[in-house]
Formats: structure tokens, sequence, C-alpha cells
């Protein structure tokens, strides 16, 4: 059984602007940023920071800066000197950190094993995959990762971003997540034309090919990992990095996505089991929705 969720009317086709902090509920922002596929289509990316009891300041990945959204993070954390930490929680959002960093340089930096790896101009502090650095700021946030998908070197790297740390802040009801669950709050037309609807919430699309481990398992691995997140975390809001943010309702949209995804994780046991047999290597022509090389936040 899951817990009850404190409902509220949801507001499901709230069009925030692009970098600009918004309070999504109690010691929670989250910043929209843009990311053109295609160099048309704008899958958008995020950041949320989240204040913690004592006072500082958690920075939840990175976002392009603009000048209005640099005095507004500022202004909130006396010119950066609150900031205690930025952490990155997608193998793939990396693209923004340089920058941050050189901002914001007297934070503590931490990331997945693919930032370390990538970005070695920052002095990282610890890595994600370190229980003791997701553990770090509890009670104040909790941050787990999804179980039955690669998280330390996810290939191939053009398409496998399934992955992602959840990060929740209790205070707020709030659930950041990168690309593992995707958001369509109100699509534009191409985005319509590709098949996403208003107020829409799937798993990202590397689930159907390369996102899991390619063995029977994994796929109910992953499920029972989703069904333990629900039952220990009574979420209100989702912040998604593609394509928007579900204020009020996103538990109950959440539980629902698992449970439509029923049919396809007996799919993916049943076709990793043939494969077992059968000694069938997994296509690698997969469609992605990366902006640079193989970055895609």
């Amino acid at each position: 059984m899951y817990p009850a969720v404190l409902a509220r009317t949801p507001n499901t086709a709230r069009k925030l602007d692009k970098n600009k902090l918004y309070l999504i509920g109690p010691n929670f922002w989250n910043v929209r940023g843009r990311f053109k596929c295609l160099k048309v289509i704008d899958i958008e990316t995020q950041m949320s920071i989240i204040q913690l009891r004592n006072g500082k300041f958690l920075v939840i990945d990175t976002i392009n800066m603009n000048n209005r959204l640099r005095q507004e993070i500022d202004n909130l954390t006396n010119n950066g000197d609150n900031i205690e930490a930025v952490i990155g929680t997608h193998p793939f959002h990396t693209l923004s950190f340089t920058a941050f960093y050189k901002a914001y340089p007297k934070a503590a930096y931490y990331g997945t094993p693919r930032h370390l790896r990538r970005l070695t101009e920052i002095p990282w502090a610890g890595d994600l995959q370190d229980r003791s650095v997701r553990k770090k700021w509890e009670p104040d946030v909790e941050m787990r990762i999804p179980a039955g998908a690669e998280f330390i070197n996810p290939q191939p790297e053009s398409t496998n971003h399934f992955i992602s740390v959840f990060v929740y802040h209790p205070t707020s009801q709030t659930l950041h997540v990168d690309d593992t669950i995707m958001y369509a709050e109100k699509p534009g037309f191409l985005l319509r034309i590709l098949g996403c609807k208003h107020g829409s919430m799937a798993f990202h699309p590397s689930i159907k090919t390369s996102g899991l481990y390619p063995t029977c398992d994994a796929p109910y691995v992953f499920r029972d990992w989703m069904r333990t997140v629900l039952c220990d975390w009574c979420f209100e809001n989702i912040c998604c990095a593609h394509m928007g943010v579900k204020i009020g309702g996103a538990f109950l949209d959440v539980v629902t996505l698992l449970n439509n995804t029923e049919p396809l994780f007996a799919k993916l046991s049943e076709q990793n089991n043939k494969k077992r047999f059968e000694n069938v290597k997994p296509s690698n022509n997969q469609s992605n929705m990366n902006v640079s090389g193989n970055e895609c936040g």
C-alpha cells in the first residue's frame, strides 16, 4: 500500500518562464532552462535550489544563467556565500557546470561518476555513487539511485540517458528527477506530433532499449525500486528536466505511470530472456534528444 498524500488542486498546465526562480513549495525553488533538440524543439532542462534547516542552500543540477537569474540566485544566497553544495544528478547533464563553478567557486561540488571523469577542471568534493554522500543532507534532503540500470558508465552514451539520482525534499513534498521520468506539461506543436500529450508522464524512451540492464529480472528490479520510493516518499510535486513541473497530484500520476508500464516490464523481461539464449546484441539504432555531443542538459 502506498501512503496517503495530502490532496491539493493540481496545477497541471502552468507554463513557467525560463531562467527565473519559482517557489514550488516551502524552501524549494525550480528554474526552467531552454534546451533545444534539433535546434527547434525545446525539451527544456532544469535546476532546483533547496534551503536547508541550517539556512544554507543546495543547488541541484545547473543551467545556463542569464543576468536576471544570476541576480536572483545572488539575492537568495548572499552572492553565493550560502550555497553549501552543488550537485549533479544526471550523468549527461554536464554542459552548464563549468560556468556555474566559475560563478560560484566557493561551494562544494558533487556529481555522478561521469561528471567527475568528464569535468576535471572542477575540484569535486565527492561522488554520488558513495552512499555517505547521498545521505549527507538527510533528513532535509534524501537521494536514491534507481536499481536495475547502469549508473557508473551508461552505454551507449548517445542514447542511454535513463538513469538519474532522485532527490526528495520532504518539507515541500517535492521530487526532483531528470530524464528517468518525463512530464509534458504543455507540449508545443512539434512535440505533440511526436506523440506527447498535455499533462502526460512517461519514463525516458531508453527504458525500451538500453536504459535497463539486459537481464530478465532488471525490469522488475527497477519496478520494485519505484514501488519502494512510492512507499517511502509522499511527494506531491515533481520537477522533471524534460519537460516541466507538475504542482500537485504528481504522486498519483507516477503511481499510474508505474502501473501502466507493467506490460512493458513483462515484455522487456521476456525479450531479455530470449536474447540470453539467442546471443542477440542490442541495437544501437536509437533516436536521441542530445544537443551537444552526448549531452542532454
